[in-house]
């Protein structure tokens, strides 16, 4: 059920009433947005964390499996909403991740801090230090004190004496906070520590873009003619980044070279002009024709799964397979949340479609009843199509793929089903 609004939601909006309204508002918010695809590619694994973030802060929990649960279970709704998203679902494991992190490091801590206790209450009383002054001798009451029957080594001193019962005293009651308030303090110390955890995933996907366009020069170099094939935001980035230090040429594809289409990446032209760098808009029917003058193929993914394959936007394909038979290097941009652990072999598709209408229109009668027209969105590019992979953590080749996602995820995680 969409959440009732007298205004379009947006994005912007769910994140700054998040700490406003209830959890279940904001979950709902998020999915009526994913359902109507107003939030899309890197911009779900932002709304995914701060929806995450929010369950662990407000849902009432007192273990960790009941946390894993209240989070998988969210996940799962956003997941459904959005099955075409792999991100979602990557960042929910990444949560789950910490989660266990978090509460085996404090289990940890507990057990150590029980040993220690355990090894003090064994250790014996220090005796009195042998440089103190000497005292005078006992006298008759002090003396009545003393107890060698029981073979207790006790100071004749009035204050030591004191100072002793008081401490055996201590190690008798235990004196100590109270199980349920300990209880409490470190659900609340867990519940901290993961917050800061999500908040560090948050700072990541933020991060991400700037942290890859810092390893633009390693790839581009004066007198390049770089192809970006629908380039994304990661993309734009790059070679704006690129631009402030090297001359080059840019060839940015799209499916429409004119009209709204020529204007779509207008920012971007605005900036790389500005740099001294030239950019041409060309179509993505007509990539042979320039391939032959290409350096280097560049565009962005939506997700990098287990066997290096991707998903990418539709037209990066054409763009790779012509690159292959010219013996053009090509370059993915991905972030490391991106990274799904997941074998595509275990879903039905990850082709999206979207509605033709901007390609072909519907006036004629005729052309609707006799054509079928599909416009895909996203489809899948094969790993023996790229080069290199240029993440926030620095370039990586498909052999390395497989030890950055061990790093990310656990077995645990990788098994878990989302959306089923």
């Amino acid at each position: 059920m969409a959440p009732v609004s007298t205004h379009t939601p947006t994005l912007q909006k769910l994140l700054k009433s998040l700490r406003d309204q209830d959890l279940e508002t904001s979950i709902e918010g998020l999915i009526f947005l994913l359902k109507r695809r107003q939030v899309r590619g890197d911009q779900c694994a932002n709304a995914t964390a701060h929806i995450l973030l929010q369950v662990v802060a407000k849902s009432k929990w007192q273990s960790v499996d009941r946390l894993l649960e209240l989070v998988t279970s969210a996940g799962s709704r956003l997941v459904q909403a959005a099955p075409h998203e792999p991100v979602i679902g990557n960042i929910v494991r990444r949560v789950l991740g910490l989660i266990r992190d978090e509460a085996s490091e404090d289990r940890n801590a507990d057990e150590l801090s029980e040993s220690v206790s355990d090894l003090q209450s064994l250790a014996p009383v220090a005796p009195p230090p042998t440089s103190a002054p000497a005292r005078p001798g006992p006298t008759p009451i002090t003396r009545s004190l003393t107890m060698p029957a029981a073979g207790l080594q006790v100071s004749k001193s009035m204050f030591n004496l004191l100072s002793v019962v008081d401490t055996l005293d201590s190690y008798s009651t235990g004196a100590s906070t109270p199980v349920s308030l300990a209880q409490n303090n470190s659900v609340h110390a867990l519940k901290s520590e993961i917050i800061d955890g999500i908040g560090e995933i948050i700072d990541e996907v933020n991060q991400a873009d700037d942290q890859i366009a810092g390893f633009a020069d390693i790839h581009i170099y004066p007198g390049d003619y770089i192809l970006a094939v629908l380039p994304s935001p990661a993309v734009e980035r790059y070679l704006i980044k690129a631009a402030s230090r090297r001359r080059f040429t840019v060839l940015v594809a799209s499916p429409h070279s004119q009209g709204s289409g020529a204007e779509q990446y207008s920012a971007l032209r605005k900036k790389l002009t500005s740099a001294g760098v030239k950019m041409i808009s060309l179509s993505t029917t007509g990539l042979m024709a320039y391939m032959p003058k290409v350096s280097k193929v560049i565009f962005g993914a939506k997700a990098v799964f287990q066997n290096g394959g991707m998903l990418v936007d539709s037209g990066c394909c054409l763009a790779a397979r012509a690159a292959q038979e010219y013996s053009k290097p090509v370059i993915v941009l991905c972030g490391v949340y991106k990274f799904c652990p997941q074998d595509t072999a275990t879903h039905i598709s990850w082709t999206q479609l979207e509605n033709p209408s901007s390609y072909v229109g519907y006036d004629d009668g005729e052309t609707v009843d006799t054509i079928d027209i599909e416009n895909t969105l996203a489809e899948y590019l094969p790993p023996e199509f790229v080069d290199v992979y240029v993440t926030n953590l620095g370039p990586q080749t498909q052999d390395h793929l497989g030890s950055i996602m061990a790093d990310h995820y656990k077995p645990e995680e990788m098994s878990v089903q989302l959306g089923a």
